[in-house]
């Protein structure tokens, strides 16, 4: 197997150095690819000093599937890992990558571990069905994909903000490509020293999961099912904080328009790229189609 490991980074210059020295203890004889944009805590400077970074791209725009899409695109591998700048690759993860595609899987994924003052945290698989379609959703900070099935569907959709790698599991089901767990295929990172919460752009978060449901499955009523159900969750949640003090009620409100118009502009941007794509692959906005937002590129192969 010829690897290419693909790290997106923006402004985490220290983080990013401990991922490509586990990159380059762990991975045997890896294209290293540094996708950086833009950042401006000198990590162009750092990158520039190692000898085991292959390439780096510069780029101007800060979506991380755009990021994604450069590295692929620049990538030489017949396997092509996606990495996360805040994360480690573990020592049994080449091993575990290797032997799950040369199984057959057209991807491969495995879970994070995070340190926490009170012990660990990790991920376990994760498949759905949506409109009678299984889908097992692969991790967008630690997968790795065989070319070929990573070319059928056309790489990332740039369209999106957040749920890329969602959107990827989508697609991959709907041309019949394969996302295998591998426990052993793990990565290591660190939350801060109480774990934190996660924050939401509930707009973003919203849109994009209206968006990709309507442009992979079109009107069904899973999709309005799903989307329903999330808004509800979202806003029970958000309603025990304004219960417990943390939230003001009109904050709640103000979240729940912005909610509602995240729905509407998912559905509709969804609808049209179900309507320009018509293949399987559902991807308006991919490799084929980027334009290439590359400043700079630096390739030392």
């Amino acid at each position: 197997m010829e690897l290419s490991v693909v790290v997106p980074t923006l402004n985490g210059r220290e983080q990013l150095k401990r991922s490509l020295d586990a990159i380059n203890d762990h991975v045997p004889a890896a294209e290293t690819i540094v996708v950086n944009g833009p950042s401006s805590d000198g990590t162009t400077g750092m990158i520039r000093e190692r000898e085991d970074v292959d390439v780096l791209l510069e780029l101007s725009d800060r979506n991380v599937n755009v990021a994604r899409n450069a590295g692929i695109g620049v990538a030489t591998g017949d396997a092509v890992g996606l990495i996360s700048y805040r994360l480690a690759v573990e020592p049994s993860w080449y091993e575990a990558a290797a032997d799950a595609l040369v199984d057959g899987a057209d991807a491969v994924t495995g879970p994070t571990h995070r340190t926490l003052r009170a012990g660990m945290t990790t991920e376990s698989e994760e498949t759905r069905t949506y409109a009678g379609r299984s889908v097992s959703f692969c991790n967008g900070d630690n997968v790795v994909f065989d070319r070929d099935a990573i070319e059928a569907i056309d790489g990332f959709d740039e369209y999106l903000e957040t749920g890329g790698a969602r959107d990827v599991s989508h697609r991959l089901a709907a041309v019949d490509r394969s996302v295998t767990w591998a426990p052993e295929m793990s990565v290591r990172g660190e939350y801060g020293a109480d774990g934190g919460r996660t924050q939401y752009d509930w707009g973003w978060r919203h849109q994009s999961v209206a968006y990709q449901l309507c442009k992979n499955y079109g009107v069904h009523h899973s999709t309005i099912r799903r989307m329903t159900g999330l808004a509800l969750r979202d806003a029970a949640g958000v309603a025990k904080d304004v219960f417990r003090g943390d939230v003001e009620l009109s904050a709640w409100l103000g979240n729940g328009r912005t909610v509602m118009g995240g729905v509407l502009r998912g559905c509709k941007d969804g609808f049209a790229a179900r309507s320009r794509d018509g293949t399987a692959a559902k991807n308006p906005n991919g490799l084929a189609d980027r334009h290439d937002r590359v400043v700079e590129l630096y390739d030392w192969r």
